[in-house]
């Protein structure tokens, strides 16, 4: 979004909005005020994964975070907001490009991923045209698709080269609201995906429409081909209704897919509105309705502004602690759980587990006090931290909560939103990072990935040092056979039966998306793998020592063929079953 759209996103938003409060919660003790229906978790029934909470740098528009300010945005700790999510701009004149690394580097050192979304193509590359009567409305030229391909890749090439590897990359921002860049027709948008998208080196986004725009996604979502060339659908929810939030075609047509808030400012951007109170209670009630319906991301427009997270000063805003609420406890890789969302009137419940904990955001936007019962079911609760913001209140702790069991009760204020981080006895859903080192007995495998019911073997066959490992159907044939051996230092090696050869990550490099061969074996650092357990009983991520375990063997979901590093999240096509064989 640029800065004179937002001016008229503000109409757009007052008009088709209202704006809400989100949870909160208060100690124990306090006297109460209404009684109120449990609210009850089920860490059993999982939803969507979340990949994080964030916001937008853009150097060239209004200047560059500072060393601080990055600290502030991407730290975890006291007086920080834990975003784990950065989204940067491509400019059309690959001169200014260097202005992103920067910030990109200092997020990533913080553990976020970061994306990338271009606005325009370069100025070669497009042309005017009529629309609706506006003859200076802009559009890529049509025959220069696979240039604009290439410039995509060329900008991957360039944060890669100094030391940003990135998540993904979008094709276009808001193609439906073109009014100050290019304008994309859905036909044009599909087409572009089939037939130019899968020579982009990265994981690809779209449409990244103004308002979860339906009519410019589901053509990409009935069209396979399209659908084949993206990973992640990316959404903007400027003016979006409530009922507009949940998407059953894509739950229907790409459950394989990743479904991601790209971009967004709630309620309104007006001047030094940050600190308006219950005003930005409508920020955690916003994040709600997006996480109940799916959403893996939350990525605000902008992350310094006056009416954003972080005030122009650098300290953090109202809306910013209400966003923090989520973003702090809410890490990459945890899984939305069931909750009883509104389990009394003006109270909006979601649940989440990671790390061996559920964390639950209450949000009372009412104008009454209530005196709520939570229940994890099917786990005992060891310890219950609450941090609560209010107006008068931002990130407020209080420790060890009174327990009931499986239970506690919390007083939520008036227009408050409260985080309950719940550290549980049993054996939940684990985050990435935690829950390493499995064991599996040495021997001979096949390695299933259960999603696609497809097997880990060597291309065509042949043993040849370089030779290709995809997912095949199952052959029965040698190359499709690996002998696991333990090693003292916790990792082991695959070795293929059509020979010397390991299983093997190319040139050793750690970048997402390294293609994954068999090569001499010599059991270095590039063929030694570890498992790690997943929500799942046998089933298993293999994690690879050249990244100290942060990315794993990955099923490219473009061909659901190609087997390559990627960063891991317990993804469907990131998980493995050993099968043993003869």
């Amino acid at each position: 979004m640029g800065l004179q759209l937002k001016k008229a996103a503000r109409a757009v938003l007052a008009g088709c909005l209202l704006f809400a409060l989100v949870l909160g919660v208060l100690p124990v003790n306090a006297p109460t005020a209404q009684a109120a229906s449990d609210a009850v978790v089920n860490v059993s029934q999982t939803y969507q994964e979340i990949r994080g909470f964030g916001g937008m740098n853009h150097p060239t528009w209004i200047g560059d975070l500072t060393a601080s300010q990055r600290e502030t945005a991407f730290g975890n700790g006291d007086n920080q907001l834990g975003f784990s999510v950065l989204r940067i701009w491509i400019d059309s004149d690959s001169r200014n490009w260097y202005k992103e690394v920067a910030t990109a580097k200092a997020a990533i050192a913080k553990g976020a991923i970061v994306f990338a979304t271009p606005w325009n193509p370069p100025s070669d590359m497009t042309e005017t045209f009529n629309r609706n009567g506006d003859t200076k409305a802009k559009r890529l030229k049509h025959d220069r698709y696979a240039d604009y391909a290439k410039h995509l890749n060329n900008f991957v090439s360039f944060m890669k080269n100094n030391g940003v590897n990135l998540y993904a990359i979008s094709m276009a921002n808001e193609p439906d609201y073109g009014h100050e860049w290019t304008w994309w027709t859905a036909s044009e948008i599909v087409t572009f995906l089939k037939y130019y998208a899968g020579s982009i080196n990265c994981r690809l986004i779209a449409p990244e429409s103004f308002s979860y725009n339906k009519t410019m996604s589901d053509p990409i979502l009935n069209d396979s081909q399209a659908l084949a060339n993206i990973e992640i659908m990316g959404t903007h929810l400027y003016g979006t209704q409530w009922k507009d939030f949940a998407y059953p075609l894509f739950q229907q047509k790409a459950s394989n897919k990743e479904l991601w808030m790209t971009e967004v400012y709630y309620p309104n951007s007006d001047s030094n509105s940050a600190d308006r109170w219950p005003e930005a209670l409508g920020v955690s009630e916003h994040i709600h309705k997006a996480m109940v319906n799916n959403l893996q991301t939350y990525v605000w427009w902008y992350i310094r502004r006056s009416y954003s997270p972080m005030k122009e000063d650098g300290t953090i805003s109202k809306r910013g602690y209400c966003m923090a609420q989520y973003s702090k406890f809410i890490r990459p890789g945890y899984k939305r759980v069931s909750a009883t969302e509104n389990p009394n009137n003006g109270v909006y419940v979601s649940a989440y587990t990671g790390d061996g904990k559920a964390v639950i955001v209450a949000v009372n936007k009412g104008t009454s006090d209530i005196s709520q019962k939570f229940a994890v079911n099917g786990q005992n609760i060891s310890k219950v931290d609450r941090y609560r913001t209010s107006g008068s209140e931002n990130l407020a702790k209080t420790s060890d909560l009174s327990l009931d069991g499986n239970g506690f009760w919390a007083y939520l204020p008036a227009n408050s939103v409260s985080t309950f981080v719940c550290t549980l006895k049993g054996s939940v859903v684990t985050n990435p990072g935690t829950n390493t080192g499995a064991t599996i007995a040495n021997g001979w495998y096949c390695i299933k990935n259960p999603a696609s019911g497809k097997y880990l073997q060597v291309s065509d066959n042949k043993g040849e040092a370089g030779q290709n490992v995809q997912a095949g159907e199952k052959t029965g044939g040698r190359g499709e056979k690996w002998y696991l051996n333990k090693l003292d230092n916790g990792y082991f090696t695959l070795t293929s039966a059509l020979g010397d050869f390991m299983l093997d990550v190319s040139g050793a490099d750690t970048a997402d998306n390294t293609n994954i061969h068999i090569y001499h074996a010599y059991s270095g650092d590039a063929q030694q793998f570890m498992c790690k357990t997943t929500s799942v009983a046998g089933q298993f991520g293999i994690l690879t020592k050249v990244t100290d375990g942060k990315s794993g063997i990955h099923l490219r979901v473009s061909d659901n063929t190609n087997v390559v590093q990627n960063a891991y999240w317990e993804g469907s096509n990131q998980v493995w079953v050993f099968e043993p064989t003869n």
